[in-house]
């Protein structure tokens, strides 16, 4: 662990540690206390001291993790893309391909998490893996793709639960003319919801999605087996060679392109299996834990969201009323469909349970994204954002803050269906560029930069690097195309989420370009330091000053 020892601290060698660390390129060595444990050593060597308590194990990190995906209630909230854009056969076969291509994504993501366990994560990782002297536009750039990508989550998420819990009112009440304002209400209920819930002590977080993931495995498991026996339809399910090859073009575009438009119910499902990237340093094991729970999470996705795009497949009876149905949400139309008013009734409402697990998922790794960020002033407003409350040990500002984001993005529903539904896309396409780039940097810049961590892919680590970059630059302009064209193209069709995620971005390398880029550097480093070849002599211990401004200790002896 290290290369200096003295009665009080230690120099931490990173490379015996197995960490990419930002102090190679520094040529500096991070100092730590005598009796830390290996958690606290490996952060110290990234450049930062323990914050968070460490209450996670591999099973809370994947509890979150999985809780975010929420499968069966985010595949309910997005159906109608892949069944709407190009039938049952576009969506089982762009389920299994676009599924598999993601597998790629996710572990390149562990294998960096293995290395570089910190909060920060792909945002640590893009500063660290970029050419000398683009660290700090790279990881500019990762950060706020990744911040664009999770304040849209707590919104689109509770939209789509305001939307369900809507659609319940509809159900029960057939006399009730919902307004968009109803919506908005309820969404900014869920929001505050969301909030109290999150700024809880990491323990409370840990526990409840505990519940959260076995809920959402339950649910799972009888929609899988209440819709095929329990269908109220003749028969029960469609014939099983039509269900594969029956193609509808639910779009202006030829068919295959349908169907890739149509991944974004794949891509918006699967992307939070990097929550236990992010929630890393309140992982016991992290470098071990953490690369883990992201593999588990991304697995199971793949597999139990394929049985949920099977199972739908199978026993819809009418595309056309689940997707433009009176309802307005395709999930509550195919359980009516399906089940009838009472049975679909009761189903969509275990799924509405299941989405309030997603939507707290989403926020608590949301606010540690946005922590991690603030604690390097990567932020207006770093100040407070980076604080985190002396009891609960979590960092209570940065909730609140994720949460009022999204509540101004939720005014989007007053604009028009398809503004408010660029939100999920937008989601899709921000996070997965912060997804890919740091895999990206790895693959073409390495140039023996990465260190592995003890989790790692060895040969096949180019390989899922180069098929990751591959799908990226497949999907990234499948989810800017609208689904019409030519005269049916109006501003109420338009896809806008190239220019909402466009503009966002724009303005914030507008910002770095006349501001940021003078001050901005990176990772700030937040523990004590030495320079390269320092000796550390007994009982020195830097102070902060001299730690932030990188300095060597005081008394410190050069070797060289």
């Amino acid at each position: 662990m290290s290369t200096t020892r003295n009665a009080s601290i230690t120099v931490v060698d990173e490379d015996e540690v197995g960490v990419t660390s930002v102090f190679k390129q520094r040529g500096e060595h991070a100092l730590v206390q005598e009796g830390a444990d290996h958690d606290e050593v490996t952060l110290v060597a990234l450049g930062y001291k323990q914050e968070f308590k460490r209450d996670f194990t591999i099973w809370e990190s994947f509890s979150v993790s999985f809780s975010v995906l929420g499968l069966l209630p985010s595949v309910a909230s997005t159906i109608s893309y892949s069944l709407g854009y190009s039938g049952t056969g576009g969506a089982l076969w762009g389920w299994l391909i676009s599924a598999a291509a993601i597998q790629a994504t996710a572990f390149s993501m562990a294998e960096l998490c293995s290395s570089m366990p910190t909060a920060g994560g792909l945002y640590y990782a893009s500063a660290v893996l970029a050419p000398d002297g683009w660290g700090p536009l790279a990881s500019w750039f990762v950060g706020w793709s990744n911040f664009c990508g999770f304040v849209t989550g707590p919104c689109s998420v509770n939209y789509a639960l305001a939307s369900m819990l809507i659609t319940c009112g509809m159900i029960t009440n057939p006399d009730y003319e919902p307004k968009t304002w109803h919506t908005y209400l309820v969404l900014l209920l869920l929001l505050f919801i969301n909030g109290v819930v999150t700024m809880q002590s990491t323990w409370f977080i840990g526990w409840l999605n505990k519940i959260g993931t076995v809920w959402n495995v339950a649910v799972i498991i009888i929609f899988v087996i209440w819709f095929p026996v329990g269908s109220i339809n003749h028969p029960k399910t469609n014939n099983s060679h039509g269900v594969w090859t029956t193609f509808e073009n639910g779009t202006e575009w030829p068919i295959g392109w349908a169907t890739i438009m149509g991944f974004l119910t794949t891509i918006w499902t699967l992307s939070g299996y990097d929550a236990p990237f992010h929630l890393s340093e309140e992982c016991s094991n992290a470098n071990i834990a953490s690369p883990r729970a992201i593999v588990m999470t991304s697995q199971l996705g793949l597999w139990l969201g394929w049985s949920i795009i099977w199972v739908i497949s199978y026993t819809v009876k009418d595309i056309t009323d689940v997707v433009a149905g009176q309802y307005g949400q395709p999930f509550g139309s195919l359980c009516l469909q399906v089940l009838g008013k009472k049975a679909g009734l009761a189903m969509f409402s275990l799924n509405i349970i299941a989405q309030f697990f997603v939507g707290t998922g989403c926020t608590i790794t949301a606010t540690r994204v946005i922590f991690a960020y603030s604690r390097d002033g990567a932020i207006v407003g770093s100040r407070w954002w980076s604080q985190v409350h002396p009891r609960t040990r979590t960092p209570v500002y940065a909730t609140w803050g994720v949460l009022t984001v999204s509540a101004l993005l939720g005014l989007l529903m007053f604009a028009s269906p398809v503004a408010i539904g660029a939100v999920f896309s937008l989601g899709a396409i921000a996070q997965y560029t912060a997804f890919t780039t740091p895999t990206a940097l790895k693959l073409f810049f390495d140039n023996g930069k990465f260190r592995p961590g003890p989790w790692n892919l060895g040969r096949w680590s180019k390989l899922s690097g180069a098929i990751a970059v591959g799908w990226w630059l497949l999907i990234v302009p499948a989810l800017c195309f609208p689904a019409v064209k030519g005269k049916d193209l109006t501003p109420l069709t338009m896809n806008w989420t190239a220019l909402i995620y466009g503009g966002v971005m724009f303005l914030a390398l507008s910002y770095y370009a006349i501001s940021a880029r003078k001050w901005f550097k990176g990772p700030r480093v937040n523990v004590e330091t030495t320079h390269e070849g320092a000796e550390v002599l007994e009982g020195q211990v830097p102070s902060e000053k001299d730690a932030d401004e990188g300095k060597p200790l005081q008394g410190a002896e050069s070797k060289m």
